[in-house]
């Protein structure tokens, strides 16, 4: 186990105390506490909700294989991402608008810092990044193609300037609208006639309620990491429009965002976030990036594509050791992560997780979210007799036929630099 002091909860795990036991409890508890059209904007999903469910469902598929005796005294799940050295696989990854809670993305931070682990900070956050900076949280700071080249640039040097030590493009977004079981109300901006209107849905949760109201603050629907030099944060909403009606980008401006950032930071490392396919790995490889995130915006984008636990493997084999492969999308045990890692990825990125565990109790909460992974985690290793998290292969799973999915072509690991036929 880490040298990180243990938790109340995992000293006595049936004493009744504010913490939970699982991601389940994080989520209920963030339920019971939110005014519905909040919690219903962390749910999310698109469509008919396909893809956040098989995200969930695909882990359960997967078995492990455990020993009956020589399992290690001692296990490490401590491993390297992108040069920083973090306590367990598990990074927190960029989400939007985090006023579930008045600390947001402050409260992330911190947690992210005191479980020795990286947090990625959305360009749509409810706080700045040089207020999360100013925790000591390592950061990557994330942005998705929006505004003309030079409002790109701005943000990316403001980003550096403000300490993050890395950069994450997301490019996946499709704009899916509508969901079978309703979209919740989110509104332009949080007024005098807006709080009137939702006062029925948001009265019945006193707690939520007087969480905010001690600190004088109101939920904060801005996005103050895209304000413009010398001007006021867009509300999210024109945020969202910005980006709707900026042209997409082409592989030559992934190329150009990874040289613009490369020469800003000094060679940090950039990261291109939503890969599904084989060949788009091997073009982000050669567009520059250092890592790539096989994920499906957490079911939230175009409603069909695969769980990414089923992709991984795939892209990871494809890419070899040409890139470092993450994943998010689904993570809810410790076993999911271990499952993740033993198929090719470093190291895995939450989401919704963490923020029922800001929503249930703040940067106590995401703490705990950490700590329930990390047990789940050393259990899943202490059952495979394995001392590390550096040892486990497919071969500790039990992965039924036909699990994979691979899209964009294939081709075996260690075939580094050769040019791919979909490229043809």
């Amino acid at each position: 186990m880490s040298a990180i002091e243990k938790p109340e909860w995992l000293k006595n795990p049936w004493k009744q105390n504010p913490w939970f036991e699982s991601v389940a409890v994080a989520q209920e508890r963030a339920r019971k506490r939110l005014p519905a059209p909040v919690y219903g904007a962390l749910v999310a999903g698109s469509e008919r909700g396909q893809t956040v469910g098989d995200n969930q469902a695909a882990f359960a598929e997967i078995g492990l294989a455990p020993h009956v005796a020589g399992q290690q005294a001692e296990r490490s799940m401590a491993t390297e991402v992108l040069g920083h050295q973090i306590s367990l696989p598990v990074l927190l990854s960029p989400t939007g608008v985090q006023a579930v809670h008045p600390d947001g993305e402050v409260a992330v931070a911190r947690a992210a810092a005191s479980r020795g682990t990286l947090m990625g900070l959305s360009n749509f956050a409810s706080k700045s990044v040089e207020e999360v900076t100013a925790t000591g949280a390592t950061t990557f700071f994330q942005m998705y193609w929006t505004g003309n080249r030079d409002v790109v640039v701005q943000r990316m040097r403001r980003a550096h300037d403000a300490g993050a030590v890395g950069l994450i493009a997301t490019l996946d977004w499709s704009f899916s609208m509508g969901r079978d079981w309703g979209s919740p109300e989110i509104p332009e901006k949080v007024d005098l006639a807006t709080m009137v209107r939702m006062a029925p849905k948001v009265v019945t949760k006193p707690r939520w309620l007087w969480q905010f109201g001690r600190t004088g603050q109101i939920p904060d629907l801005t996005a103050p990491n895209l304000t413009p030099p010398g001007g006021e944060a867009p509300t999210f909403f024109g945020a969202y429009y910005e980006w709707m009606t900026t042209p997409p980008p082409s592989w030559d401006d992934v190329a150009w965002m990874r040289e613009q950032w490369s020469q800003i930071s000094g060679g940090k490392p950039f990261v291109l976030k939503g890969v599904c396919r084989i060949d788009d790995a091997l073009r982000a490889r050669d567009a520059g990036a250092a890592a790539i995130s096989v994920s499906n915006h957490g079911g939230n984008n175009l409603d069909g594509t695969p769980a990414t636990i089923r992709l991984v493997k795939p892209i990871a084999d494809a890419v070899g050791s040409d890139l470092e492969v993450v994943m998010d999308g689904g993570i809810r045990r410790g076993s999911d992560v271990v499952k993740a890692v033993a198929l090719g990825a470093r190291a895995v990125m939450i989401g919704r997780a963490y923020l029922w565990g800001l929503a249930a109790n703040g940067e106590q909460g995401v703490g705990n979210v950490l700590d329930v992974l990390r047990s789940g985690i050393d259990s899943a290793l202490m059952g495979l007799g394995v001392s590390s998290i550096q040892e486990v292969t497919p071969e500790h799973l039990l992965v039924p036929e036909g699990f994979h999915r691979s899209a964009g072509g294939t081709r075996p690991a260690g075939v580094a630099g050769a040019r791919h036929a979909s490229e043809a």
